[in-house]
């Protein structure tokens, strides 16, 4: 059953943000499939959680954006993640872990 993005905490959606773009830049409806592809299916990120994230990284210096065209030949606005992003992503993945280990432990012996 898929998880909305409504249901994520905002630090956890801009931390899926941050590491899909990490390996590459693109446009919003790519980072979108892409997280749900990964998760294979589990998580879905609509358009009205996803841009307002994207806009908030973008205002935080986080990632950059750029006008290109899609794989469509569409206008699109395509997404980087800068130097201060990477830095966030690592930060953000190392607190992630910590607490996924803890809920862990408490799942096996609660």
């Amino acid at each position: 059953m898929p998880l909305p993005a409504d249901e994520l905490l905002q630090g956890t959606l801009d931390l899926l943000i941050l590491r899909t773009l990490s390996r590459e830049p693109m446009h919003g409806w790519a980072v979108s499939h892409r997280i749900q592809e990964i998760s294979k299916e589990a998580l879905r990120v609509n358009q009205g959680s996803l841009y307002p994230a994207l806009h908030r990284l973008e205002e935080e210096g986080l990632i950059e954006a750029e006008w290109g065209i899609s794989e469509l030949g569409r206008r699109a606005k395509f997404y980087e993640i800068t130097a201060a992003g990477r830095r966030q992503l690592a930060r953000e993945s190392a607190t992630w872990r910590k607490f996924a280990e803890a809920v862990q432990l408490v799942l096996q012996f609660a």
